[in-house]
């Protein structure tokens, strides 16, 4: 890739595309089902959520400031457990994204159907795909710009619902009387127990999910060492404020028994007080923030798919020596434009497929967390500076706590099929690398099954695994790199 660029992305705009990938459906929408589980206690749900997103991104960063490589976790995860952990991560973060996103340019169409109703869903969605896609081909500083614009007007929306929910507690909108503690007085703290609070973790998750663009955008950051742990600090007080604030306001306006998936938290707080018009702007928002989320997803595939072009784990074709890869971005555009047809076509199994998005993006920061405690046990801090700390307690708790939530998926209504498509998508490039190995090596020499299982894979992994002085000289050296 050329190194040569003109602009370097600074820390807010790290900031902005972080928070402009994050902030999406799941916060405007899903949130509804995590607070109805929790109740008040909710607040403690995004609490952990956010120390966890801290733990998670600063552990990024510490790997990333080593080596700032397009291909993020990808290339540490390679670097820690072998190109087979790397492999599988990769594509299975790019699988998932790519069915979620063409599910999202699908929800997008939906939405937008509500002012141009005479639209299909296949002609909107397509449209909405090949514009993230031809964006993307603009470049990370024009990208970066555009995502801080669409940011700042799901941020201003969150903004606007919590000045005019605090307006309604004190009694300063005309002609409605002082709401006050409303129905927060009525509510039990912690009505579903801790079994509520752990069942409303997996959404809470999936509502910080994203930070991890920043990981993808630190190979294009100016001065990665000081902007990529600048941007994920601001990333996490952002995040956590505005969401804690956010749901502070809402407990008042609304019982959390009222709240369902099928509507915003904050059009159902809104309308419980007769401020109907709040529904169609916050229909708006949730079309920014939809797209904002897309193009950021899209800006990491396409150098995902290039990290793994460049590494002879995609076809050649793939492989994109230019500042903005391009081809990596028109390929993922193309498999959402595929997602979204299959979609159409056999919608059942196509929503079984869509789920499987949730689990690639918890298993991505399981492996983050492993990949880090593997690689600060061999390499050190970088630099001798330890960003994470309480290592490896720190890691190992989050890292448990991560697999604890990918394994509730079976417990929390419509996510089962999710954990069972996302091991079985795992399992599918499992093999495929398996076969791919066993490709390339059946020309020298005529190998069994069984035993291209055993010397391709399982030797790989465990040499990357075993503590040898010889393997600390050689991982020292890829992570420096």
């Amino acid at each position: 890739m050329d190194k040569t660029k003109n602009n370097g992305l600074s820390e807010w705009q790290l900031t902005m595309m972080a928070l402009g990938t994050v902030i999406g459906g799941s916060f405007f929408v899903g949130s509804s089902i995590a607070i109805n589980a929790a109740g008040p206690s909710i607040l403690i749900s995004y609490i952990i959520g956010g120390i966890l997103v801290y733990f998670i991104l600063t552990a990024l960063s510490e790997m990333t400031v080593a080596n700032p490589d397009a291909g993020s976790f990808r290339t540490f995860t390679a670097q820690a457990f072998g190109r087979g952990a790397g492999f599988i991560v990769g594509w299975v973060y790019w699988t998932g994204m790519v069915i979620a996103m063409s599910s999202e340019a699908a929800a997008v169409s939906i939405l937008i159907r509500e002012w141009i109703p005479n639209v299909s869903i296949m002609l909107l969605g397509s449209v909405i795909i090949i514009s993230v896609t031809l964006l993307n081909l603009l470049g990370a500083d024009k990208l970066s710009k555009l995502e801080s614009g669409l940011a700042v007007i799901k941020l201003l929306a969150i903004a606007s619902f919590v000045i005019l929910g605090l307006l309604l507690i004190i009694g300063l909108v005309p002609g409605i009387a002082q709401v006050g503690l409303g129905e927060l007085a009525k509510e039990e703290f912690m009505p579903g127990g801790i079994k509520g609070i752990a069942g409303s973790m997996l959404i809470v998750m999936f509502a910080y999910a994203g930070f991890e663009v920043i990981g993808f955008a630190a190979s294009e950051c100016d001065n990665a060492k000081e902007n990529v742990p600048k941007a994920i600090k601001y990333t996490v007080i952002c995040l956590v404020g505005f969401y804690l604030v956010s749901v502070i306001v809402m407990l008042p306006l609304v019982a959390t028994s009222e709240l369902n998936e099928n509507v915003s938290p904050m059009v159902t707080a809104l309308n419980r007080w007769g401020i109907g018009w709040a529904g169609t702007g916050i229909n708006f928002v949730m079309v920014t923030a939809i797209l904002s989320t897309m193009l950021a997803a899209m800006f990491g595939l396409g150098r995902m798919i290039r990290s793994l072009a460049d590494e002879s784990l995609a076809p050649k074709w793939l492989i994109d020596k230019q500042e903005v890869p391009k081809r990596g971005i028109l390929f993922s555009g193309f498999s959402m434009l595929l997602g979204l047809g299959f979609g159409m076509l056999a919608p059942k199994v196509y929503m079984f497929l869509t789920s499987s998005g949730g689990f690639a993006l918890l298993f991505t920061y399981a492996v983050i967390m492993a990949a880090h405690i593997r690689l600060r046990k061999i390499n050190g801090c970088p630099d001798g500076i330890c960003q994470l700390k309480g290592y490896p307690y720190s890691s190992w708790i989050v890292l448990l706590s991560l697999i604890v939530i990918i394994f509730s998926m079976p417990f929390i209504n419509g996510q089962a099929s999710g954990l069972f498509a996302g091991l079985a998508m795992t399992f599918v490039y499992f093999l495929v690398y398996i076969a791919i190995k066993a490709f390339s090596a059946f020309p020298k020499n005529r190998l069994s099954i069984n035993s291209l299982y055993k010397s391709v894979f399982l030797t790989e992994f465990s040499k990357e695994i075993s503590p040898s002085d010889h393997k600390k000289e050689t991982d020292d050296e890829e992570f420096k790199d």
